[in-house]
């Protein structure tokens, strides 16, 4: 490991500012300040209206830009206005480090080195060992919560996603933010991750002092808030962010290796295919109008199926077939839920499917069931005979 005269000369070169948002932690501020000192003094510490004796002890270090709130506003709130001023100062990369005195100041080389390592912007977060006797039970509880739906949402798997002890590469990262507090830390990694940036973890150490340390988090409010935020980023993944990306990896393949990698698909089975292909008919008849196609390539992915086949049934009611699509489905829906009245195919109109809305959707769920199953196995039929022939021919 680089001796910190180094690591120094790295934090300069690399364009790094370390972050400290702060409130009510005057028992360990001064040991977290002098620690980071010994490294560098591009420090920014954001007193997140803190109303003990912080402000004492922050005049009492000139050399090191400090931002103060008026009123408590969040640490969300508080990294936000760190990393906006590092932006502003021209900096690359904002380290934050929490001033409750968890985090050790000499793992700092660790976050160095490897944003001196990576080629690309990076976003690194030190991966605390949540097993030791002195962490708190509902601290690891939540850390292994919010692993999860950071994977769900993004498809990474991290070993701790709730640490503060952070490096984020400034001029990579969102823009704009949306939330103020804890749940900050959460938002800021997905759409970091969604824009492409690697997100990795880092080993650091970690000290849980209750003597010392003066957390903030409350359990029911912010785990709330928290809640609410992983429920509208699971809802943008399956509606924008796995849409996107893949009309976004069709636009950067050419024609001709998009329809050999994806639907002739050699890696995959007649079996995987047909999977597809049956996903593909029931999305598309299904009464899921104006989410078809979102919904259809978000579970494709999830069901690791082949997405441009589902993509391309899913269109099975293409525009002069959708009234023929919804006549069928009245007629099946009026076999189980009876109906005095009489469809025929020219009287189809909105007001028909809303009067008889019963008989429309259980209709399109059977004859989407009965469909995508007649179509995938004939698909699946198909293929296999077309695989016997390749064998034989060989």
């Amino acid at each position: 490991m680089l001796v910190p005269t180094s690591i120094t000369e790295e934090i300069r070169r690399l364009g790094i500012v370390v972050v400290i948002p702060t409130y009510n932690n005057e028992k360990t501020l001064k040991r977290v300040l002098d620690g980071v000192l010994s490294y560098t003094a591009d420090i920014i510490v954001v007193n997140d209206g803190s109303t003990d004796g912080t402000a004492s002890i922050l005049s009492a270090y000139p050399q090191i830009h400090i931002l103060h709130f008026d009123k408590n506003q969040g640490k969300g709130m508080a990294l936000r206005a760190g990393i906006a001023e590092a932006r502003k100062q021209g900096f690359d990369y904002a380290i934050s480090i929490d001033s409750d005195g968890q985090h050790y100041p000499d793992d700092l080389p660790v976050f160095v080195q490897e944003i001196a390592q990576s080629q690309k912007p990076i976003l690194l977060i030190g991966s605390r060992n949540m097993m030791q006797d002195s962490v708190p039970k509902k601290s690891s509880f939540g850390n292994k919560f919010s692993n999860f739906w950071f994977w769900f949402e993004t498809g990474i798997k991290l070993t701790d996603t709730q640490s503060g002890y952070r490096a984020y590469p400034l001029q990579a990262i969102p823009k704009k933010f949306y939330t103020k507090k804890f749940e900050f830390e959460i938002e800021i990694i997905v759409r970091s991750a969604w824009n492409g940036i690697a997100v990795k973890n880092v080993p650091v150490k970690v000290l849980y002092d209750p003597a010392e340390r003066v957390s903030h988090f409350r359990p029911f409010k912010d785990f709330t808030r928290i809640s609410i935020l992983n429920t509208v980023l699971v809802f943008l993944t399956f509606f924008y962010i796995i849409p996107r990306n893949f009309f976004r990896s069709f636009k950067k393949k050419s024609l001709t290796d998009f329809l050999k990698e994806n639907i002739l698909g050699s890696t995959d089975s007649p079996k995987k295919k047909a999977l597809s292909i049956g996903l593909g008919v029931f999305m598309g008849i299904a009464p899921v109008w104006g989410f078809q196609t979102a919904l259809t390539i978000s579970l494709a992915v999830f069901l690791r199926l082949n997405k441009v086949l589902a993509f391309a049934f899913s269109n099975i009611s293409f525009a002069p077939f959708i009234p023929v699509v919804i006549y069928a489905s009245l007629v099946v829906g009026s076999w189980v839920y009876p109906s005095s009245h009489t469809f025929a195919l020219e009287g189809i109109s909105l007001e028909m499917i809303k009067s008889h809305a019963v008989q429309y959707i259980v209709g399109s769920v059977l004859l989407a069931s009965f469909l995508s199953l007649l179509i995938g196995f004939g698909s699946y039929l198909w293929m296999r005979g077309q695989e016997q022939k390749t064998i034989s021919a060989e």
